[in-house]
């Protein structure tokens, strides 16, 4: 594969800004790129104009995971905890026992990784009312390289007993998950990604925690975009994604097409709890699954799929992610083609697929 990187740039830090540049303009919508990361900060403003319970925490990132327009704006009601993200789960939990919806912001390395002993015991264990806001998921944080791109942190999450995780695949479902997040009773761990990213997520399409939604076929009806598997169609192969790959799994399905393999695509923004009733019957309608994901390939979305089908309606599976391996330090394009979260390599795997050589 290629070389992402050069080594004597590994370890440079805090580099500029990121964009995810998919060849996609005869698919969806990219007039708009936008990071998750900034949907979200204007979604807390949002938030805090709408309900005075709203409380704002972060570990000395406010620039870089946009709580800062928040700070701003209400700033009785932030809190920097310096760089002390144990402690900052720890005084979110205090917060949402004193009535409050606190959101808990910092990178996503920190938040599953370096804070998950006070995430299991203060806020999972006792099923406190905490979101924790998870950005620089992913390889896309670039640059940064391993130290910090998470890539098991929906693993980690997913294994928590009552915890909700969320994973937005652009800016609008980002508002969508947090305006649900905050509504929502129980803790809930949203993913949210540096780069920019294309507009995936139709305009008539709303939200809901547990529920996914067929995005290919497009509806004949708008906003009718599962009844494609109340028709009876078969599909030769079924992408199910999540985060920055629903586009390149657009994009993948479209190529298909034009080749004479019917394909379907689903988003599963909703990783736990995941839409078993739409998995079930995406399994009854297509010969083969392809899951997408920014996240290793065990313990996140593909092995949640795997977990449904194989109780339901066992089909064959293939698990696209980042291998049982590290990442590394690079642009998020090259990091993007290194590691095959592409729509080339997507349909490569499908081809492979369909022709049984796989």
């Amino acid at each position: 594969m290629d070389q992402p990187f050069e080594r004597s740039k590994r370890f440079r830090s805090r580099a500029c800004h990121a964009n995810i540049h998919i060849s996609i303009e005869k698919v969806i919508r990219m007039s708009q790129m936008k990071a998750t990361r900034d949907a979200y900060g204007e979604a807390l403003v949002e938030l805090g104009r709408q309900n005075p319970d709203i409380v704002v925490l972060d570990a000395d990132l406010s620039s870089s995971t946009r709580t800062s327009a928040f700070a701003q704006e209400f700033p009785e009601r932030f809190f920097n905890v310096g760089i002390a993200e144990a402690n900052m789960m720890g005084i979110a939990a205090g917060l949402a026992h004193s009535g409050k919806i606190p959101f808990a912001s910092t990178f996503a390395v920190f938040a599953a990784g370096r804070a998950y002993d006070q995430v299991r015991q203060s806020i999972a264990y006792p099923r406190f009312n905490v979101k924790i806001a998870a950005s620089h998921a992913g390889i896309t944080v670039g640059e940064d390289g391993a130290t910090h791109q998470a890539l098991e942190d929906i693993a980690l999450m997913r294994a928590l007993p009552g915890m909700t995780v969320l994973v937005p695949s652009d800016a609008r479902q980002t508002r969508l998950a947090v305006m649900a997040a905050a509504s929502h009773d129980g803790p809930v761990y949203i993913r949210l990604g540096r780069a920019k990213v294309p507009q995936v997520y139709p305009e008539d399409a709303g939200f809901q925690i547990g529920k996914g939604l067929v995005l290919w076929p497009e509806p004949e009806v708008p906003g009718q975009f599962n009844a494609v598997l109340e028709e009876g169609r078969v599909f030769d192969m079924a992408f199910v994604a999540c985060g920055i790959t629903v586009a390149p799994a657009l994009e993948a399905a479209r190529a298909l097409e034009k080749e004479g393999i019917p394909c379907l695509v689903a988003e599963m923004a909703s990783v736990k709890p995941i839409d078993e009733d739409l998995l079930v019957k995406i399994a009854k309608r297509s010969k083969a699954i392809v899951t997408c994901e920014e996240h290793s390939v065990i313990g996140g979305l593909g092995s949640a799929v795997c977990e449904v089908t194989a109780r339901n309606h066992p089909v064959p599976v293939a698990i696209l992610g980042i291998n049982d391996e590290f990442g590394e330090s690079g642009s998020a394009e090259a990091l993007i083609k290194h590691y095959g979260l592409t729509s080339e390599h997507y349909c490569e795997v499908a081809r492979k697929i369909v022709s049984g050589r796989q």
